[in-house]
Order: C-alpha cells, then structure tokens, then sequence
C-alpha cells in the first residue's frame, strides 16, 4: 500500500509540474499588467480581463491564425497522401536496393533540423521562394521519415493474404492501396494525422527564417514579434499563446483513440 502511495504522489507531482506551465499561460493571458506585477504568477486574476484577448483578435492576430490553418492543413493533407505511398512501396513493392534506401531515408531522422535550415534557405533562395508559400510548405509537404516508417510498420503487420486475394482478383497495387489497405490504415493515418498537424503548428524556426511579411506569417512568428523594443509584453505573449494552445488540445482529445487503437494494431501480427 506504501508504495501504491507513493507511485501516485510521484505521478501526481509530475503531472502537475507537466501542466504547470500550461496553467500559467491560461492564468497570465486574463491579467492586466498592473495584475501580473501585483499578484504572484500562479494565483488568478481578480477580477479576470479578456483585454489582451480583445486587443489581439481586434488587430491582425485572426489574420496570422488564418495563415497557420492553410498551412496546416496543406502539410497534413501532403503528408498523408505522400507518406502513405512512399510506406506502401517500401513495405510492399519489391525493387533492387529497397531497404537500403528505406534505411538511409530513415537515418536522417538522427540529423538534428537546424543542421538543415541554412542548406534548405539557400535551396529556395536560389529558386526565389524566399517569403512565399511555396518556400514555407516544400520541405514539409512531400512527407518526413518518422511518417514513412510508421506508415511502413503497419502496412508489414496488416496480413498479406488480403493482397494475395486481392491480385487472385485481378487488382493491381494502387486499387490495393486504396481499397483494401487504406480503410484498415484509419488508426495510422489518425495518429500520422495528429503529429503533423501538432508539429506544423508549433513550427517556429522554418517560418521564421523564410518568411518576412504579414502575408505568409504564421502564429508562432506573430507570438514572438510581440516582444516589444523596450521590454516583453508577457501578458499579450500569453493571450497568443492561449489562442494558439486552444486549437491543438481541442484536437488532441478528439483524436486520442487513434493513437491508442494504432498501438494496438501495429501489435498484431
């Protein structure tokens, strides 16, 4: 019983120290600034303001998450679509030097992404697509190692009698892709689906570095350009992180189970 105790105050303690942060941002984002040098960071405003809020949706900040959703959405819908195919070959499709290939691919997960920012800006500055879409969603958009192997994994422990009865039938690669491969590859795509759309989110560096105006902005870019010359304006920096926190847990427990069920069927062999 001690250590049943003592398991849970230890869960406990880093659950809170997990969400702490979190209940910060929420708790500054609804203080004034004389609140927030009056009051200690983690007790609630009295009474609570939705000023920065107001002040943020009132300017250019819906304008920003409008930049942040297309592009999102563009990188989630390239990253299904490429991925899938690319793991569909790798794990099905026999051709020479195959898992070589899919192995080096996979190595460069190890490369860390900032070691890739200067050769990728060179990339589109010679192509001048230097502050434009195209240079913001092309090193994103065709697919990413982790997706491919955990696309590949669970096309291996899906049974291979259902393509062999497939091409008894007549079908070819493609139409067993798409109807026979894909419709059980619902719990992946779920779970492929929702760490693009996070990490695309959240992505800081790259839009920084390749943008530069208002039309290609996205949230994160917007976030930080609201530290001031003189000092950081911690309350508004908290009300866009809020705004931009809402959207990815509302997303987040929508598709838990996805994550869940793709664990337990990338088990099964």
């Amino acid at each position: 019983m001690t250590k049943r105790t003592l398991l849970y105050a230890a869960l406990a303690v880093g659950a809170f120290l997990s969400v702490f942060p979190y209940l910060l941002v929420v708790l500054t984002a609804f203080k004034t600034r004389t609140q927030l040098n009056s009051t200690a960071p983690w007790l609630p405003a009295m009474p609570p303001t939705t000023a920065n809020l107001a002040e943020l949706l009132g300017g250019d900040f819906p304008h920003y998450i409008a930049n942040t959703l297309l592009m999102t959405a563009a990188l989630t819908a390239g990253q299904l679509v490429f991925t899938t195919f690319a793991a569909y070959a790798f794990a099905r499709l026999r051709f020479r030097g195959r898992e070589v290939l899919f192995w080096l691919y996979v190595a460069t997960m190890m490369v860390p992404g900032a070691v890739t920012v200067i050769p990728l800006f060179l990339i589109m500055r010679q192509l001048g697509l230097v502050n434009t879409w195209w240079g913001l969603l092309l090193p994103y958009l065709l697919g990413t190692p982790y997706g491919i192997f955990l696309m590949r994994q669970f096309f291996r422990g899906l049974p291979a009698s259902l393509e062999e009865a497939a091409r008894i039938d007549g079908a070819g690669p493609l139409t067993i892709l798409l109807r026979i491969l894909l419709p059980l590859s619902r719990p992946a795509l779920g779970t492929l689906a929702i760490i693009t759309v996070i990490s695309s989110w959240n992505n800081f560096l790259w839009p920084l570095i390749i943008t530069s105006g208002d039309d290609t902005k996205v949230i994160t870019v917007a976030i930080a350009g609201l530290k001031g010359g003189i000092g950081v304006d911690y309350n508004l920096m908290m009300a866009g992180g809020l705004i931009a926190l809402v959207p990815m847990v509302a997303i987040f427990v929508f598709f838990q189970r996805y994550i869940i069920r793709s664990v337990v069927l990338t088990g099964l062999k």
